[in-house]
């Protein structure tokens, strides 16, 4: 049987390669009929054919009830949400009233060190009173975008009044202040381009990575090796690097480790790979520098060299919203081609208000920056020994963060020990702290650990007492 197939499809083959090579055979109403003719004749017929006839669809039997109630008893719907563990069914603590350095929660009065009320100003009365003149002014916002009727001339005055302050050309105002970098990531950076981040970037700047859709690579937290060999190596990997946009991301402050930024090494690697830097600045804004200008200032860094700035305002400046920085280009293209700017609703014109106020009042009050290094120099000294945790934060960040000395091996249980000791802080000694809260969403792979935002409105008496609670309920827990 084998050798009478084989026989046929040599058969075959020999008559088609004589079909191509054969003379002309026939003349039919004045045409020469050849192989080629014959054998694409064919083949246009064999095409029709498939076009033209009914795909074959097997017999259906239809289901007996029987079968359909058993499908119907086996079937599970996939659930809209995940299961609810114990973890979730438990009430964090309630805040009633305005989160300054002394706050209710739960209807006792307790210390905040939860609140990222750098310069002490919830409840300033300059910055109080402007709020209340802007809202009798202007009401309490515009309910449009800036772009559709809801650019107000106190928005302008922000704008002008933050370039001012940092000696940038330009700046634009974002209504929210975690949306500000992941708005303005993806108006730069698109499918194709090169994104080079720190490994410890908080939850906002990794959502405005992902919707970038760039190709993005990490580099150790805060190492400036594992930054060049990853600047080498992107740069040694692309074959047009004129053709392709590349990024710097970091931050100054980084939330989830309290570590500042090596501005000057940032700079000077990105100035020989050719990269731009996109810099977040919202727990540096107001806080380091001379004069609270940032970290610019900081390291001496001209601030020209740095491409791109956000910051949210509801740290430093106690207010809300967020702002870019830079120079006019970059302003002028977001303003059509940012999604935080061109479809919120404008940010409410008393918050504005109270960020030009809150900026006066820094650039003339310039003493609340050693109040706030004061009071963070005392704070590091008490914590120093705190029992089974050990601090990781820069000595000028206002973000103290603690993080335990021996890890359990499972976050899960480590956030489990961090909570336990925060809320028996609040509980026996009226001391608000907080543990780092990460969602499914949070790619961050740094140490979890606890962390106390100084204000320099705190005084020495809360700072011990923070300190000796911290200390007691440590070792009680972690022996």
């Amino acid at each position: 049987m084998a050798s009478e197939i084989m026989n046929a499809t040599a058969n075959a083959l020999v008559w088609i390669s004589s079909a191509f090579d054969a003379p002309t055979r026939a003349v039919v109403f004045g045409v020469p009929i050849d192989g080629h003719l014959v054998v694409e004749a064919l083949l246009v017929v064999v095409i029709l054919f498939q076009l033209t006839r009914k795909s074959y669809k097997p017999p259906k039997k239809p289901l007996t009830e029987k079968e359909i109630d058993e499908l119907c008893d086996d079937w599970v719907p996939e659930p809209l949400t995940p299961q609810i563990t114990e973890e979730m069914m438990i009430e964090p603590p309630t805040l009633e009233s305005a989160a300054g350095p002394h706050a209710i929660v739960d209807g006792k009065e307790v210390v905040n060190f939860a609140s990222a009320n750098y310069l002490g100003l919830i409840g300033n009365d300059k910055v109080t009173n402007s709020c209340v003149g802007a809202m009798e002014k202007y009401g309490v916002g515009s309910c449009g975008p800036r772009g559709f009727y809801g650019t107000i001339d106190v928005h302008l005055d922000c704008e002008a009044r933050i370039s001012k302050f940092l000696g940038t050309p330009d700046s634009i105002l974002y209504s929210y202040g975690i949306s500000t970098i992941f708005s303005v990531i993806p108006a730069f950076c698109k499918k194709g381009d090169i994104i080079v981040a720190d490994e410890g970037v908080h939850w906002a700047v990794q959502n405005g990575l992902y919707l970038s859709r760039s190709t993005v690579v990490y580099f150790k937290h805060n190492d400036m090796k594992s930054l060049e060999a990853t600047l080498e190596k992107v740069t040694g990997r692309s074959k047009h690097p004129e053709k392709v946009r590349r990024y710097i991301v970091a931050e100054a402050i980084y939330q989830n480790s309290g570590q500042i930024a090596p501005l000057d090494e940032i700079v000077r690697l990105k100035e020989k790979y050719r990269f731009r830097i996109i810099l977040d600045e919202s727990h540096s804004f107001g806080v380091l520098g001379n004069s609270g200008r940032g970290l610019a200032e900081y390291c001496g860094v001209p601030i020209e060299k740095i491409d791109i700035i956000t910051a949210g305002m509801g740290n430093a400046l106690a207010t809300d919203g967020g702002f870019c920085t830079g120079s006019v280009r970059v302003v002028d293209h977001q303003r059509l081609s940012s999604s935080g700017y061109v479809f919120s609703a404008s940010l409410p014109p008393y918050l504005a208000s109270a960020a030009i106020s809150a900026v006066d009042y820094l650039e003339a009050n310039p003493s609340v920056l050693s109040n706030l290094r004061a009071s963070v120099a005392t704070l590091l000294s008490e914590l120093s020994d705190v029992p089974g945790l050990v601090i990781t934060s820069h000595t000028l960040s206002p973000i103290i963060f603690l993080k335990l000395k021996k890890s359990t091996g499972s976050d899960k249980t480590d956030m489990h020990v961090l909570d336990s000791i925060a809320n028996q802080v609040l509980k026996e000694d009226s001391v608000l702290i907080v543990s780092t809260k990460r969602s499914t969403l949070d790619k961050c792979h740094l140490p979890l650990g606890l962390r106390l935002f100084v204000s320099a409105a705190h005084s020495e008496s809360d700072l011990l007492k923070a300190a000796a609670s911290l200390k007691r309920v440590a070792g009680s827990v972690l022996s």
